[in-house]
């Protein structure tokens, strides 16, 4: 097989242009114009010698070979956006403060702290896990620089749609009985109130004609997961970051109504975040995008491509 060496602006346009939904949004950010990233998607397709892209509808959507590609580069520019950082910003100091949700504790923030102390050693990192409405209201104050969670209905004004989620029963990893078809109540385990999932739950089988009973309540994630291990009850989750002991059930399965999907955001105090903060931005982003599910990734690219130049 001939060797090819791929090209990091032309990876970067396609990131973009995936991430945006939309390769006319990826020129204007990197200030070329469409027919030349155009022209770059082109490239790209030579070098990988496979079609990257299938018509879907009007629009196009990656091909297996594409979303290939697409893990690839990203991989590609976020190790060359850190190098670039380390020799550049080497002497860059500060202080940033993070927020998070529970479900990104484990999941992303080892991988950012190390990506982010490896680059920049000298920069001092608080990092807090909370609530969805509490990240919104401390990135309000300004008591946090930059804050990953779920939408709230909170209006933030420096926000960036990330993914949208789709939201799964979550039961014991041995198989259970819900006992739906017997009429009793299916006991539900949640955090305490206010909780926007515990509302999701509650709101859906409601509208499902489906009786409930509030079985456990915690203010830990860590309790929630060991009520549902222990067979207390279901909740409703994310496959980001489930423990063993749990697993997603299907609807069909269970006999569960289906549940919506959930919109991640990465909230910033300000808009021009300083450099400190915005090179952790970039970071977290980057993280919680490998983290999202295959069919999250591929909803949050492929989303918008009608406008693909």
């Amino acid at each position: 097989m001939r060797r090819v060496t791929l090209d990091l602006d032309v990876l970067r346009s396609f990131v973009t242009g995936m991430e945006l939904g939309s390769f006319a949004k990826a020129a204007d950010r990197l200030g070329r114009s469409t027919s030349a990233v155009s022209a770059q998607l082109k490239k790209l397709e030579d070098q990988a010698a496979t079609p990257i892209f299938r018509k879907s509808g009007r629009g196009l959507a990656l091909t297996e070979a594409g979303e290939t590609m697409l893990g690839y580069a990203r991989r590609l520019l976020e190790l060359n956006d850190e190098a670039v950082s380390a020799i550049h910003d080497v002497e860059l100091e500060g202080w940033v403060r993070l927020g998070l949700q529970e479900d990104f504790g484990e999941a992303v923030l080892p991988d950012v702290l190390g990506r982010f102390a490896r680059a920049h050693p000298k920069v001092k990192i608080e990092a807090r896990i909370a609530r969805s409405y509490e990240l919104a209201e401390r990135i309000t104050s300004g008591s946090l620089d930059i804050a990953l969670a779920w939408h709230n209905d909170d209006k933030l004004p420096y926000s960036q749609h990330v993914a949208d989620v789709q939201m799964r029963w979550i039961g014991p990893a041995s198989v259970i009985e819900t006992n739906l078809r017997h009429g009793q109540a299916l006991p539900l385990v949640a955090l305490e109130a206010p909780c926007l999932l515990r509302a999701v739950a509650t709101e859906t089988l409601d509208r499902a004609g489906l009786p409930w009973r509030m079985a456990f309540s915690s203010p830990s994630l860590g309790g929630i997961w060991a009520a549902v291990a222990a067979g207390l009850g279901l909740t409703i989750r994310t496959d980001i970051g489930l423990p063993a002991n749990v697993r997603a059930m299907t609807p069909e399965i269970t006999g569960l109504p289906p549940l919506p999907g959930m919109a991640l955001f990465l909230h910033r105090k300000e808009a021009e975040l300083d450099p400190v903060a915005a090179r952790l931005a970039d970071i977290l982003l980057q993280a919680a995008l490998e983290s999202l599910p295959e069919s999250a990734r591929a909803r949050s690219a492929h989303h918008g491509l009608r406008s693909v130049a």
